[in-house]
Formats: C-alpha cells, sequence, structure tokens
C-alpha cells in the first residue's frame, strides 16, 4: 500500500526543497519495503484470506482469530461444486493475503486462481492424497469434456476429522509464513483445534463401534473419508456432485441393495433436492433423514463444522442401530 504524504516547501531556499523531497522520497521507499503481506486484503495489520467454501471458512477463522479477516466466496445456502464467481470475488481473490481453496471441487474457483492468485493460493488437497471416488461416481459427472485438478478423486477431506487436522495444521504454518510475527499464535490455535477434531475422531469411534448395520446410504458420494475412517460402507445415489442425476437403473439397483441390507434410514442432505432419497426410502419403507456433507451451512444458520459433525453422529448411531 502507497503512503501519500502532502508537497512540503521550504520557503525560499532550493536546497531545503530537494532534501525535502529527498526525505519524501526515503520515507516513501521505506514505507513501501516495510509493508507485510499481513496487510494485503485487510485492515488493521491483519491477514486478508479468502476461503473457497465453508469448511475452510471455519479452520481459517479458528487458526487465524483476530489476526485474519476471512470471507467466503461461497454464499450460505448455496452449493458449492458449481460456484461461479463474480467480477467483484475476483478483485477478492486478486488482494489477499492468503487463499484457501481444494483444487478439483469448484473449477471456476481454480480458474480464478490460476490466473490470479498463483502465489498467494493454498490447495489443501496437497496436504494428503486425495483418495480415488467410489466406482461408478467418477463416470457420472459431467465435466464438459474438460480435464480439471483431481479428476477421478473424492475432494471431501474434511468429513474425516483426522485428516482435516491435519490440513489445519499445514493452514497454520501457511499462515504463519504470511504474518510471522504471530506464528505462534497460529500454531497455538491450530493445536486446540486438533484437539477438537481428535475429540470429536474418538466420539465416532466409540459411537460407531457396536452397530446392528455399517451400511450408509446418502444422496451423493461425499462420505467415502467418513466410511473409510470408521468402518462404514457406502451406497451413493449419485456421484461426487449433489447435481448429477443418477440413472433410473442405478437408483433401482441402490434400492434393491438398501432392501437386501436391511438399510432403515436413507440419507439426503440441506442444499440439494432430497425427492430421490425420498422416493427411495418410500419404495423400501425407510425413513429419509438428513447427514450432512457440511459443503455449506444454510443461510441464517448458527451452527459449526463440530456441531454439525456432531448431529451427523446421532444420525448415524440411530440409523445403524448403535449401542
Amino acid at each position: 500500500m502507497r503512503s501519500r504524504y502532502p508537497n512540503r516547501r521550504a520557503p525560499g531556499r532550493t536546497r531545503l526543497i530537494a532534501a525535502g523531497a529527498a526525505a519524501i522520497a526515503l520515507a516513501t521507499a521505506m514505507a513501501a519495503c516495510s509493508g507485510s503481506a499481513a496487510d494485503d486484503g485487510a485492515g488493521g495489520g491483519r491477514v486478508g484470506v479468502v476461503a473457497a467454501f465453508y469448511p475452510l471458512q471455519f479452520i481459517a477463522e479458528r487458526i487465524g482469530g483476530d489476526r485474519v479477516t476471512v470471507s467466503n466466496l461461497t454464499a450460505p445456502g448455496a452449493e458449492p461444486h458449481d460456484l461461479e464467481l463474480t467480477p467483484q470475488q475476483t478483485g477478492e481473490l486478486q488482494k489477499a493475503g492468503l487463499v484457501v481453496y481444494l483444487a478439483g471441487l469448484q473449477p471456476a474457483v481454480d480458474d480464478a486462481i490460476d490466473q490470479n492468485a498463483k502465489s498467494t493460493a493454498f490447495d489443501v488437497a496437497t496436504v494428503e492424497p486425495l483418495s480415488d471416488a467410489p466406482p461408478g461416481a467418477e463416470e457420472e459427472e459431467d465435466t464438459g469434456g474438460k480435464e480439471h485438478a483431481n479428476e477421478g478423486k473424492d475432494p471431501h477431506v474434511w468429513l474425516d476429522p483426522i485428516r482435516f487436522a491435519a490440513i489445519a495444521d499445514k493452514l497454520a504454518d501457511r499462515l504463519a509464513t504470511v504474518d510471522p510475527a504471530h506464528a505462534s499464535e497460529f500454531r497455538t490455535r491450530a493445536a486446540g483445534l486438533r484437539t477438537d477434531l481428535e475429540t470429536l475422531d474418538k466420539d465416532y469411534t466409540a459411537g460407531l463401534k457396536n452397530c446392528q448395520r455399517r451400511e450408509i446410504v446418502t444422496s451423493h458420494a461425499a462420505f467415502g473419508y467418513l466410511a473409510a475412517r470408521y468402518k462404514l460402507e457406502q451406497i451413493p445415489i449419485t456421484g461426487l456432485s449433489p447435481e448429477s442425476e443418477p440413472t433410473p437403473q442405478h437408483v433401482a439397483e441402490v434400492a434393491v441393495l438398501a432392501r437386501q441390507k436391511g438399510v432403515t434410514t436413507i440419507f439426503f442432505e440441506t442444499l440439494v433436492s432430497p425427492k430421490i432419497a425420498e422416493t427411495i426410502a418410500r419404495e423400501i419403507g425407510a425413513k429419509a433423514e438428513v447427514l450432512n456433507p457440511i459443503e455449506g451451512l444454510e443461510s441464517g444458520s448458527s451452527d459449526t463444522y463440530l456441531t454439525v459433525m456432531r448431529s451427523n453422529l446421532n444420525q448415524l448411531k440411530t440409523a445403524l442401530g448403535c449401542s
């Protein structure tokens, strides 16, 4: 940020004019050199952080605390996969001190970062290798013939609390490079968040240990990491995108499998239509209930990542007949 100085002229003496001009130039140069990335995109010396969607906003705010100003590209109540950026949001990316995103989840964000924010971007997909998409899920996705990052990979890593803790640790390291003066604060907050996530993991492990069933029928293939962590079997109705359309044959196959497995609950989510899940539930005599992939929060919600994950745990325990 450039400093602006008023014209100062010492009356009558050329050498004082020259000296004043030199002093101004020196002060301007020093101000420019002393500017920190922590000033980018935020006021009061805070780091301006742009998060691509809600879970990344959650960890940025928890770790950054009062040293950051966080904005979310995906509005509450909006489904993030097909996000299209406004010119204003593109401008936010250009000015941000740090951009936190997951390559492959939101192609428009990937493109905008490639053009405007490569040097300030942190791709959380690079923290640990992503898992392959569930069988058939990648075939249902319509990419318009265009290849994108992490093709055929499952991006929903935040639904595994241990993986999410690893991402949070790396985010603290990245914030420390942007604002070294507050590095210890970022790492302390990250340690506190890791404790919360590890407690959540222990509660899931205990809560899902003894269950009558281990199969979960979900409206889209978002729960692969959670299922792998807690030894469940995910049966998705659609692929990685919640707005992809399953074939009638696939819907019929899911219904047959759900009946064979004695499934009592078909899970849908909050940000997309529940119609297909409700149809399968009626067909097999099951209930339709919410299992939230936490890709975003509903408008006006007071929930957080942690409260939604605990609500999900309660839903799973009931649906699976856990003791």
